[in-house]
């Protein structure tokens, strides 16, 4: 895997973009500002060349070139790792590895052969991987099979696992996802499966736009509060979500008086609005996906990643 460029800052969120068996990938770590960190550090990682779902509000759909095997998912982590700890001990509290910068994960069966490898290929006390699925149709046998892996690696709480919902409307999720996923009754029963003791609540995200249909009492129908938590999300502002004309519901100015909030409370969920530093839609770790602008040779990389910088240059 060849490093073509880092870009972000050091403090907030860096993008690497590579290039293996002459395909592009990229991949992400984070930080969540204060928390500094030796508290909490994120990576982000890419299981597919590209994705062949296309989301409405998601780039990586450009284009779709496979899966990523084991292996090469494992050399996206390592680079990340190795550059700040060399001899692959992390010594950090959380310590979360994301299943979600480009690709559908329950899509690559790889990606379960790297979850049991992960425990014992680095010395990692606050590991936690988390995965985040549309849960598209073709995808049981994978979460069936995720379900032990959990329960053998990272019982305990030390697995997230999350599903992208995004309205309480069917024919609004098909459109904005695909028309071949669980419906929301498929993951509460799924989640009920998965739940045990000790575990994190399964998340259930949604990128509110201004016109998203969001009904507290439908997801009350399904899913026990016990056993999920909401994420609210703002649509990033990615080249898909400008050209379908989905614009976010969630902005900096009324991100402290979103109703949906206390509406779920009122229904005995736990529920949050999730949002990263603003700034990194300008760097473009927190929407994306800059592969697709270098594949489409919208960007030309002349310089790589500085501390006080960031920018692809034209």
């Amino acid at each position: 895997m060849e490093l073509i460029a880092k870009y972000g800052k050091e403090d907030l969120a860096i993008l690497y973009i590579a290039k293996n068996q002459g395909k592009i990938v990229e991949f992400v770590e984070s930080l969540q500002p204060p928390i500094p960190r030796e508290k909490k550090w994120v990576l982000i990682i890419s299981t597919m060349y590209g994705c062949p779902i296309g989301c409405m509000m998601c780039d990586a759909g450009e284009f779709y070139h496979g899966k990523i095997s084991k292996d090469d998912m494992m050399k996206e982590i390592d680079l990340m790792i190795r550059s700040r700890f060399p001899d692959g001990k992390v010594p950090i509290t959380k310590f979360k590895i994301q299943f979600a910068r480009m690709g559908e994960p329950t899509l690559n069966e790889e990606v379960l052969d790297l979850l049991k490898e992960l425990p014992s290929t680095y010395e990692a006390p606050g590991l936690m991987p988390c995965i985040s699925t549309i849960a598209p149709k073709g995808s049981e046998e994978f979460l069936e099979n995720l379900i032990k892996i959990k329960d053998k690696y990272y019982s305990k709480g030390n697995f997230q696992l999350q599903f992208s919902i995004h309205s309480t409307n069917e024919e609004t999720r098909s459109k904005w996802m695909s028309p071949n996923i669980w419906t929301i009754e498929e993951i509460g029963k799924y989640g009920e499966k998965w739940f045990k003791e000790g575990d994190r609540k399964v998340t259930l995200n949604f990128a509110v736009a201004k016109d998203s249909e969001i009904d507290p009492d439908i997801i009350l129908k399904y899913c026990d509060p016990s056993k999920y938590w909401i994420k609210l999300t703002p649509v990033n502002p990615t080249e898909k979500a400008i050209y379908n004309k989905l614009k976010s519901g969630i902005t900096e100015e009324n991100s402290e008086s979103v109703s949906l909030v206390q509406e779920f409370k009122e229904r005995g969920f736990e529920a949050s609005i999730s949002i990263g530093e603003w700034e990194e839609n300008d760097i473009g770790t927190n929407c994306g996906q800059f592969a697709t602008k270098y594949q489409n040779g919208e960007v030309k990389i002349k310089e790589t990643y500085t501390t006080t910088n960031y920018a692809f240059t034209e």
